[in-house]
């Protein structure tokens, strides 16, 4: 049950965000009641760090599976930016890690503190990806391109969603590769 609450909470939190998550709606869609969620998740920060949590873990197998099997950087990149545009994809949905960050003065201590960790995750495995393509990139560099790719994404989503138009955010990336921020799409 407790399965089915995250993966029920996860959409409904990337489409209208964390504070309007309710768990009686959240109850009402599992079909359960509602002191049954705060069972499995006490209070909804528990629900909300549990979800940010689980989200860096799932996100960073996938990527890091790209890596396992040799992708190259470029390769990489665009697999990774193909999953914020497939988010979008899903009845606009936002990245949770970017929609709970912009949540972040109303968010608990154990919610920001996993959305902190998605950010600083993430961008340890953009700066690997940045000096896979760059073995003699200096490390301060690699990480600072990394954070601009991770910041470059994350807003191209944010303002895809706010125009409701998945071209959007495609033409922002063909605008980010031929500015250099991003590497020209693998042959």
């Amino acid at each position: 049950m407790k399965e089915t609450i995250m993966a029920t909470a996860r959409p409904m939190v990337q489409a209208r965000g964390y504070n309007s998550l309710s768990f009686r709606e959240l109850a009402t869609a599992v079909g359960i009641k509602s002191a049954s969620i705060h069972y499995y998740f006490p209070t909804k920060d528990d629900l909300g760090a549990a979800l940010a949590r689980r989200y860096t873990d799932d996100f960073l197998l996938y990527l890091n599976e790209l890596l396992d099997t040799k992708q190259g950087w470029k390769t990489c990149i665009a697999s990774y930016a193909d999953v914020f545009r497939n988010t979008l994809l899903r009845e606009n949905r936002m990245c949770l890690g970017g929609i709970l960050a912009a949540e972040r003065p109303e968010l608990a201590l154990e919610v920001r503190s996993e959305v902190e960790r998605y950010t600083t995750m993430i961008v340890e495995w953009l700066t690997k990806v940045v000096a896979l393509g760059h073995p003699k990139i200096e490390a301060e560099a690699a990480q600072r391109w990394a954070f601009g790719i991770f910041a470059a994404i994350e807003g191209a989503q944010l303002v895809a969603r706010g125009c409701d138009d998945v071209t959007v955010f495609d033409k922002t990336l063909e605008a980010y590769r031929s500015a250099g921020l991003l590497p020209a799409l693998p042959a």
